[in-house]
């Protein structure tokens, strides 16, 4: 069993659906004290485990930092010039000093704030849904859980990080805040954040997205965001990049740099980032969090967690806390990330120092990247299509505490359509690549009758992503790989650095 965090204090009430007599007359919201039998497993036909929300004690009161717990500290941040250690006033131009403390931080646990929680509760905690349909469906032995964080206001994970950092810059006296969106998740769930706390929000779109994906741009317009496509000729770095190609598709590295390159230049403005930094991966443990309390609430423990990783934020999220557990011996789970094949920075990358950005404006991170100036195929699972990996999870890749695996987008789409079928949501196509690795693994167990737990996270909805699913089920996607050629030519201008 997965022991008990501090910051928890009081039983977890769990809403289940039975179809035996007795079980229908379960008091629908009991605490639940002990745990239900394997019988009771066994016959549930759908387990939603929730935590009360009511109750402020039912949220964790604090995000989790697994630096803290490492066996061997990550590499440091450089200076992009000097290629020295990054102090923090270094970051200072980019950073409010709130979200810099995060970002340097050894603590284990950092006190989430008051109004931040508040925010919280309009879709915190979320549901830890058993896949009981997609598990028929399969005719596998394996019990699938998902961590469902689509009923976020955004419909994705990323109003976890967006919230607190635009309120660690309310705080700092911001007023403006600008940032880069692939999918348009992060964007919308930054625009929302921004429209609570009264900040101006400015955006830079991938090009292949904004096109592709006008609702989430509306998203965004609707909370009150300015959106740009990304190359614009709004930026120094946008201009450049046009120049040299004016059909440029974008990239998340290069809208990166335009953002950044605003940011910058303007003293009353600060940069916010979706994934890859420590403080975002911080933000994000609460999806882990809540997730350890629903799984002691129904008796289970995970065999093997999955989940997508572009950036890593809500790979890192799910995973940490559990990963923590693993490290103190109480579990033994495998931890899997799955990446596409068009733009594979775990499996195919190097584990290097290199620019989080095009034009190469933000500091050095050690990290498994393609290249800076890497520019992905556009495929659908826009949020996935960046250079490098964060470096936490890198670091932890690298010492051996994870797995990674890279599935080509039409065997994504295919378990995408098995799971909309069975379980009835309609998964972000980022997720989709955790769902085709979670059926792989579901099938593995029925081929050798063992009846593994295994826990995935589902990490937004795919509503604004319909024309992606008719292209599939008009058979017009293609799968695309990237070659170990293509990887060699686009490491050609990595930074040499000595350290």
């Amino acid at each position: 069993m997965i022991s008990h965090c501090n910051f928890y204090t009081n039983p977890l009430p769990i809403s289940t659906c039975f179809h035996s007599k007795v079980d229908k007359q379960w008091p629908q919201n009991l605490a639940l004290h002990v745990k239900p039998s394997r019988r009771s497993r066994s016959n549930a036909c759908r387990i939603r485990a929730t935590l009360d929300a009511d109750k402020s004690v039912r949220i964790p009161n604090q995000w989790y930092n697994i630096i803290a717990d490492l066996p061997v500290k990550p590499p440091p941040l450089l200076h992009p010039k000097t290629h020295e250690p990054i102090k923090q006033e270094d970051l200072s131009p980019l950073f409010c000093d709130g979200l810099i403390k995060q970002e340097v931080t050894n603590e284990r646990f950092v006190d989430i704030p008051d109004e931040v929680r508040d925010v919280y509760k309009l879709w915190r905690p979320t549901p830890l849904i058993r896949a009981k349909r997609l598990e028929k469906l399969l005719d596998t032995p394996a019990r699938i859980y998902y961590k469902y964080e689509g009923v976020s206001p955004a419909g994705s994970h990323k109003p976890n990080s967006a919230v607190p950092q635009a309120w660690y810059n309310k705080q700092a006296g911001i007023k403006n805040v600008v940032t880069e969106t692939g999918a348009g998740q992060w964007g919308s769930a930054l625009a929302f954040a921004c429209s609570i706390f009264g900040l101006d929000c400015e955006v830079w779109q991938v090009r292949a997205s904004y096109d592709t994906k006008p609702y989430r741009r509306l998203m965004m317009q609707t909370w009150g965001a300015k959106v740009h496509p990304s190359p614009s000729t709004i930026t120094e770095a946008g201009r450049k990049i046009l120049h040299e190609d004016p059909s440029s598709p974008g990239s998340l590295g290069i809208a990166i740099s335009e953002a950044v390159e605003v940011a910058a230049k303007n003293a009353d403005t600060k940069y916010c980032l979706g994934s890859v930094l420590n403080h975002v991966l911080l933000h994000q443990s609460v999806i882990g969090e809540e997730c350890i309390k629903q799984m002691e609430a129904i008796g289970e423990t995970p065999d093997v967690i999955i989940g997508c990783t572009g950036g890593g934020s809500n790979f890192a999220g799910l995973s940490f806390p559990f990963l923590r557990e693993k490290l103190n011996k109480k579990i033994n789970p495998v931890i899997r990330a799955v990446e596409p094949a068009a733009c594979p920075s775990l499996t195919k990358g190097v584990y290097t120092y290199d620019y989080g950005d095009t034009a190469g404006l933000t500091p050095l991170m050690k990290m498994h990247t393609l290249g800076h100036n890497f520019v992905p195929d556009p495929i659908h699972a826009g949020g996935l299509r960046y250079h490098g990996m964060a470096p936490l999870i890198s670091h932890i890749y690298e010492l051996g505490l994870m797995e990674a695996i890279s599935i080509p987008q039409t065997e994504c789409f295919q378990g995408a359509i098995q799971f909309a079928r069975s379980e009835g949501l309609i998964p972000a196509p980022e997720p989709t690549h955790a769902i085709a690795a979670t059926i792989r693994e579901a099938l593995k167990c029925k081929e050798s009758g063992e009846a593994k737990v295994i826990l995935t996270a589902m990490c937004g909805h795919g509503h604004f992503d319909l024309p992606a699913y008719e292209k599939y089920l008009q058979g017009n996607v293609v799968d695309l790989s990237l070659s170990y050629d293509q990887v060699k030519a686009s490491l050609a201008n990595i930074p040499k650095v000595k350290i």
